[in-house]
């Protein structure tokens, strides 16, 4: 098995590809939502929060106010530093521990769907290659601006990530997402076809069976994240 990292910026549409490949039968591990999992209440995420943040960040159910926690570190980044120093290594050994329960059902490869993949996660080096979903700034402008966003903020959202001109240099794959639906369903229809036919996880599981000192070092890396 191999890992393929989706990515992509702000209403690019990274979510309906994901959604695509999901629909093909590939197994997907979402950063986001573990993202949401691993800070519910009393978890060791939630408490490094509460503690760094304060309480007044909770709701009454003691869930976090994701809304009022992102109106403190929107714009400050020192405070997004903090909070992802709070969050990141337990998604990171939570979407691991997923990985290593996919190889055992013996998927040909999963779906790592990040959105800051490729503003420097620990996971990329796990990554046998990367798609961006790119869309232009227009494209993205309008669909905020129908999520009720005004386009001041539309546009703030979008300056405050990795420009998707910029992510689509370091991609091995783009979707370009600008078009139809249909376009974009084809688009993953083809490179599932790709990834499917590819004998690259049969390798990897010879290597990790009969050993390999390249592959060996990645399996230690990935034991160190687990542990």
């Amino acid at each position: 098995m191999y890992l393929i990292g989706v990515t992509g910026g702000i209403a690019s549409g990274k979510s309906t590809v994901s959604n695509f490949f999901k629909e093909l039968g590939c197994p997907i591990i979402d950063a986001d939502v573990i993202a949401r999992e691993v800070v519910e209440p009393n978890k060791p995420s939630w408490k490094l929060i509460v503690k760094h943040f304060g309480s007044g960040i909770l709701q009454e159910d003691g869930t976090i106010d994701r809304p009022k926690l992102g109106g403190i570190i929107f714009g400050d980044a020192e405070k997004r530093r903090l909070l992802n120093s709070c969050t990141h290594p337990f998604i990171q050994k939570e979407m691991m521990w997923r990985v290593f329960k996919y190889f055992l059902k013996g998927y040909p490869y999963v779906i790592m769907d990040i959105p800051l993949l490729l503003e420097g996660s620990a996971l990329r080096k796990f990554l046998r290659k990367v798609i961006v979903v790119y869309c232009d700034e227009e494209t993205q402008l309008h669909r905020l601006t129908t999520r009720n966003l005004s386009r001041e903020d539309a546009l703030a959202r979008i300056n405050s990530q990795m420009p998707l001109r910029e992510k689509r240099k370091l991609a091995d794959y783009v979707i370009d997402n600008c078009g139809s639906v249909a376009d974009t369903k084809l688009a993953v229809d083809y490179l599932n076809r790709q990834f499917q036919t590819s004998y690259a996880h049969w390798k990897i599981r010879v290597a990790l069976i009969f050993g390999g000192t390249g592959l060996g070092l990645a399996v230690y890396g990935l034991i160190r994240i687990l542990l």
